[in-house]
């Protein structure tokens, strides 16, 4: 058989295997750029978003929190500013009281120092205010826990820059805090990712228990607990009536594995204190702790209440 004869039976069959392929191709429900569909049998996929701690974005839900003083000064007394607005851009002005306020707003460093828990005041148009002074420079996380009313509870991060100098902290694991006044909490309690379990703070003072706890935004006490690295902000509830002690109890569910940073507020003698807490989820040994200094004198704070400010800086 010469050269072009063979060539010739070649692309015959080339062909007519082509074919055969399309053939097969369109009676299975295929062709070009289309997918078969699938059985009569299969259940449909569904793709479920992935549940996000809250305080990450700065907008959810129709929701954005703007920041009307980005930058702050450190070292000195100032004033933060901002405004929550809704889908349309325009200033949210109605909210529900929430633990006894309208607004909740944390402030700290990336690296988790000078934890503040502020009240700000809403002006007619909507801008939130509040008095802060920040101990030195960095990158600021502010979270606004709220709830609009008519909507559900909202919790929107967003950060500040503050010039200046600043020594990185890196706190260390630790279930006590001695805080100024003599007082020592002791956290009881694992966080495990993924499920809800009680963390309970004790209070004593000098060695002995505090029995006398004043109710503080309607509880025993207010507990803050954010993830080091992104700073994901997690909702705690008070599961005993307010006032009492010395034991504060909570309901916390952690997302993910890793290392939590607590900060409970509690309030004796008329004064606001705040202890801080670094918690690895459990299968993460914690080292002994050791001696913690004593926080910073109480000051006097807004409304002639007195709040003592510790290593976190609490107002």
């Amino acid at each position: 058989m010469n050269t072009a004869l063979r060539l010739s039976v070649y692309g015959a069959a080339v062909l007519l295997l082509a074919a055969g392929a399309y053939v097969a191709g369109t009676s299975a429900g295929t062709s070009t750029g289309h997918l078969r569909p699938p059985p009569a049998h299969a259940a449909p996929r569904e793709d479920t978003p992935e549940v996000r701690p809250a305080g990450l974005a700065s907008t959810a839900d129709g929701y954005t929190l703007e920041a009307a003083t980005p930058t702050l000064p450190s070292g000195a007394a100032t004033e933060i500013a901002f405004r929550i607005t809704g889908a349309d851009g325009a200033p949210v002005t109605t909210f529900d009281v929430a633990h006894e306020k309208r607004m909740h707003l944390i402030l700290l460093r990336r690296d988790t120092a000078g934890f503040q828990h502020l009240h700000p005041e809403m002006s007619g148009d909507g801008t939130w205010r509040a008095p802060v002074t920040l101990d030195g420079g960095g990158t600021y996380r502010v979270f606004a826990d709220f709830t609009p009313t008519g909507g559900e509870p909202a919790t929107l991060g967003v950060d500040l820059s503050a010039p200046g100098p600043f020594e990185p902290v890196s706190p260390q694991p630790s279930r006590v805090a001695r805080v100024d006044g003599g007082y020592e909490v002791q956290l009881d309690g694992d966080l495990r990712p993924g499920e809800t379990g009680p963390l309970t703070l004790t209070v004593t003072r000098d060695g002995r228990p505090v029995t006398d706890l004043q109710p503080y935004l309607g509880a025993s006490g207010h507990l803050v607990a954010l993830r080091t690295g992104d700073l994901a902000y997690l909702h705690v509830h008070p599961e005993d009536a307010p006032g009492a002690g010395p034991g504060i109890t909570f309901h916390t569910e952690v997302p993910s594995a890793g290392t939590y940073r607590l900060f409970l507020d509690f309030r004796h003698d008329d004064v606001v204190r705040t202890a801080e807490f670094t918690v690895p989820t459990t299968g993460n040994a914690a080292p002994a702790d050791g001696p913690a200094p004593a926080g910073p004198a109480a000051r006097p704070g807004p409304a002639g209440d007195e709040h003592s400010h510790d290593e976190g800086g609490h107002r």
